[in-house]
């Protein structure tokens, strides 16, 4: 009867962890060949992912890695950074300088906002319980477009411009790049990925940079995630997220290590579920073909 017993607690322990496998997420999470991706959000288990060029999102699993197109490829769109939020999809529309809100069930395009007339690059986005707030890498704004009750987008004019005022000083080439923002949304956090530069913004456009202890800064910074008073900031070029403790207010910051992979390659963007990070890998350098692999890499925090 003992040896019984022991026998089918070992064939317990066995088929538990053959479940554990299967139900395991994966490391790394293909997308389709030529797709161009550079932003991801995440909804739970799910995650959408925007095509650079077409504008296309692509919806999928994290726990199975399958998806499929949610949002068609069209002319003249872009996705760049987006975020989901009470079952609504915001898109930055990259030099279209349109910013795009769809259905993140359907895939249906809600609404459009023209917020700028050219010379920009409507670059990320971050929502709060009353508006969506978009960068602009080209120009010293952000653009704040109002929600109403349960998150409702306002209509297609009602947005503003918000100027960025000093210390934060527009640079050569692309400035500010991601942004994110406190949980009761009063404060903004933005990378400036020419200077390597950490800011936060209120309302008003006013900013105060947050200072990282040995000067250091995070160049290439792109797309971010507060996490509580950790910051992490994806350092494109360089292969990198730099996890960033902060103060209490926010003023300073020490960065606590840089997260490696060797499945990196040019990440640009990250979300989180539970207690891991996944990063989109723009494979900014490699050629652009039909037949180029893209791929979403999970690594812990």
């Amino acid at each position: 009867m003992t040896r019984l017993v022991f026998a089918l607690a070992a064939l317990a322990a066995v088929l538990t962890s053959l479940a554990g496998a299967q139900t395991a997420f994966p490391s790394k999470i293909d997308l389709p060949d030529g797709f161009q991706p550079e932003g991801i959000t995440t909804s739970g288990e799910q995650f959408y992912v925007g095509s650079i060029p077409t504008g296309a999102v692509y919806r999928g699993s994290l726990r199975t890695g399958q998806g499929a197109i949610l949002v068609q490829p069209q002319t003249g769109r872009a996705a760049i950074g987006m975020k989901v939020d009470r079952g609504r999809l915001f898109v930055a529309g990259g030099n279209t300088g349109n910013a795009y809100v769809y259905n993140a069930r359907n895939g249906a395009l809600l609404r459009t906002y023209a917020l700028s007339a050219g010379g920009s690059f409507i670059n990320d986005v971050v929502v709060t319980t009353k508006a969506a707030w978009f960068t602009d890498s080209l120009k010293p704004v952000l653009y704040r477009v109002p929600l109403g009750p349960a998150g409702r987008p306002g209509a297609a004019t009602a947005f503003s411009t918000v100027n960025l005022t000093p210390p934060y000083v527009q640079g050569a080439g692309f400035n500010v790049n991601g942004i994110a923002a406190t949980p009761n949304g009063k404060t903004l956090v933005i990378v400036q990925s020419s200077t390597g530069l950490l800011f936060t913004v209120n309302a008003m456009g006013g900013t105060r940079a947050i200072t990282l202890t040995g000067n250091e800064s995070v160049p290439n910074g792109d797309g971010i995630l507060l996490d509580g008073k950790t910051l992490y900031v994806v350092q494109n070029q360089r292969n990198v997220i730099a996890k960033i403790g902060l103060s209490a207010k926010l003023t300073s910051g020490r960065v606590l290590r840089r997260i490696e992979s060797s499945d990196f390659s040019v990440p640009t963007t990250i979300a989180e579920h539970g207690t891991n990070l996944y990063a989109v890998n723009a494979r900014f350098g490699v050629p652009p073909t039909p037949t180029t692999d893209y791929w979403i890499t999970k690594v812990g925090k």
